[in-house]
């Protein structure tokens, strides 16, 4: 080689270029990077359009299998017998409910309330999570799996545990939760007469059964939201809104919620988990899915789910709730429908097969004489004996309560400043006594 000659330059030009192939790479690994890791992710409601995932923790508890196990749930338990379009989940509510929360927040700081970005987040959370306790098919099945237990107790208990696994992130969402923080509209906004709980399972319901009844202006009510001494309250000019939607709540109840037709097959349902029950106890084995057959066979308090120690295949009870959802009702009644347990069958296949009991409904409770000639019928009919009779024949209440003259009443702001109840303020609802409530007797019975 020629002493004029030099590797220099060449070595030079080498070490630049992968220099930058180095740093082209790195650029590309982090955009890689930040498309598999970006957890802002938006999801489009059929509801409100599209809705934001607002924080990495967010798309973390969404994502949790606790969350996850709400696309399972249906909203309306079995509505859809009715309604066929009502089949909806919890978790679409969550999200929707955790989409208003946040446009009532941005309202509430434009109006000049301090919120911090840890109350923002909690408030979040805490609406999130709100119905994370609902059982198989919702309300239908309320303290029927877990006695005494109310879904808002075991969504309080997946909180805890939740708080527990995310390092005790959850602690002021717990707070506002339980109404226990010093700021008392942020758990108003969770549970309150106008929260935004309410506010999406009214819209979303009436989206979804296609009652148009119940929609309400969601938007329109929110940005009439307000905040004095802490509480939340109406603006003035929102009375007319909020007396429209008090009016639409009781509707969606009678209409949807408590539609004959719904508690007929919801009561059947009932009585196939009470027979379930009584064969479990017996030590007859029912097919069902391990965690079901768990709650069939066991008597749990509320306290029990506070336990720690494994009762089946290594999970705790409050893990076993968490494995339930509605294919594990729907699978065993399905099951059962084939039993040999006639009362079994016989209620399992009404419900497979959508053949309703009668429903009679009253203003007040139906005797004992009335109860036992029901009975008596099935059992001269020669079907059914006295004992399995007990099983076909269920009387119970439905309550209706659009408003209550309580402590959490609505307040409006009027416009000289001053709070008041807002029966005060709406000639509508004082003369249509909405706060008094309905009550009303029911019986079902095999046709």
């Amino acid at each position: 080689m020629p002493e004029c000659f030099s590797l220099t330059p060449i070595r030079q030009f080498l070490a630049l270029n992968l220099e930058y192939i180095r740093i082209y790479i790195n650029l590309v690994r982090k955009i890689l990077s930040l498309e598999t890791n970006n957890k802002k992710k938006i999801i489009n409601d059929p509801v409100y359009g599209f809705i934001q995932i607002p924080s990495d923790t967010v798309y973390d508890l969404v994502e949790h299998p606790y969350f996850q196990r709400l696309r399972r749930i249906k909203q309306l338990g079995l509505a859809h017998l009715v309604y066929p379009g009502a089949m909806h989940t919890r978790f679409q509510h969550a999200l929707g409910a955790m989409h208003l929360m946040s446009k009532a927040l941005d309202l509430l700081r434009k109006k000049g309330h301090e919120i911090s970005d840890d109350e923002y987040q909690a408030a979040i959370y805490a609406i999130l999570l709100h119905d994370i306790g609902h059982g198989p098919f919702s309300h239908a099945l309320e303290n029927s799996i877990v006695h005494t237990t109310s879904h808002e107790q075991l969504s309080l208990y997946f909180m805890e545990e939740l708080n527990r696994q995310f390092g005790n992130q959850l602690d002021l969402a717990i707070a506002i939760f339980t109404g226990k923080y010093s700021k008392p509209f942020l758990h108003q906004l969770v549970s309150g007469h106008i929260d935004v709980d309410r506010l999406d399972y009214l819209k979303r319901d009436s989206f979804f059964t296609g009652v148009s009844e119940g929609v309400v202006g969601s938007d329109r009510i929110i940005n009439m939201m307000n905040v004095v001494d802490g509480e939340l309250v109406v603006e003035e000019k929102g009375v007319f809104s909020i007396e429209k939607f008090l009016f639409a709540r009781r509707f969606m109840y009678w209409q949807v919620y408590l539609h004959k037709a719904v508690v007929s097959a919801e009561s059947v349902l009932l009585l196939a988990l009470r027979r379930a029950r009584y064969l479990s106890r017996q030590g007859v084995e029912l097919p069902a899915s391990g965690a079901f057959r768990y709650f069939l066979r066991e008597e749990i308090n509320p306290d029990d789910f506070h336990r720690k120690e494994a009762v089946y295949k290594g999970k705790n009870r409050l893990e076993l709730f968490a494995a339930l959802d509605d294919n594990d009702i729907v699978t065993a009644v399905k099951e059962w429908s084939l039993h040999e347990d006639k009362i079994l069958s016989f209620l399992s296949s009404s419900i497979m097969n959508r053949k309703l009991f009668n429903i009679q409904i009253q203003e007040h409770a139906f005797s004992d004489i009335y109860l036992d000639n029901l009975k008596n019928e099935l059992i001269l009919d020669g079907r059914f004996t006295e004992e399995e009779a007990e099983f076909l024949v269920l009387h119970d209440s439905i309550h209706n309560y659009a408003y209550s003259l309580d402590d959490s009443s609505i307040h409006i702001l009027k416009q000289n400043g001053q709070v008041e109840n807002l029966f005060d303020s709406s000639d509508v609802l004082h003369s249509q006594q909405l706060s008094k409530g309905s009550k009303k007797f029911f019986v079902i019975y095999p046709r």
